[in-house]
């Protein structure tokens, strides 16, 4: 099948956080692009058994910024308590679900700016230990990618769409 929605992988290569960070908007990017164009009824279609749907996915990738990067990196214990659900209440509108995750890439990255490096380690531990930023970076953005095939399938499954 022909990929409607293809666009070349980041070429920056100028040194460790340049191509990490490269990536990570690669990867974010992909998602408002998998969302782009529908309704708010396709966004909430529930298309697999578990409750995982194009809106749902984007809630989670909302949570996961904050609870990697501003919780762990920024150590902001606001955010130790993340629902971790992919239900999107009705009384929320799609367009707030999608704002509310551009918001929570703002502030991820003010968090990743103020670390500076990627051997900068967390300021609450991942787990047992703190990771460095490096380990954040690569975690978050293979997260991301991860779900993006959720998302691609589910895209697919609503209009055909395809591609990265």
């Amino acid at each position: 099948m022909l990929e409607t929605q293809r666009e070349r992988v980041p070429a920056d290569d100028d040194g460790e956080l340049d191509t990490a960070l490269a990536f990570l908007r690669f990867q974010r990017s992909c998602v408002f692009k998998k969302i782009d164009g529908l309704s708010e009824e396709q966004l909430r279609r529930r298309l697999v058994v578990s409750d995982t749907t194009l809106l749902g996915l984007v809630k989670h990738f909302a949570d996961g910024e904050r609870w990697w990067f501003a919780h762990h990196v920024g150590g902001d214990p606001a955010y130790a308590d993340i629902d971790w659900t992919m239900v999107v209440p009705e009384s929320v509108p799609a367009e707030a679900v999608v704002a509310d995750y551009r918001a929570a890439i703002e502030e991820a990255d003010r968090h990743i700016a103020a670390a500076g490096s990627p051997e900068t380690l967390t300021r609450l531990p991942v787990g047992d230990a703190p990771r460095t930023l490096r380990w954040v970076l690569w975690h978050k953005t293979s997260e991301i990618a991860r779900h993006l095939g959720h998302m691609d399938i589910l895209r697919e499954q609503i209009d055909g769409v395809t591609g990265r």
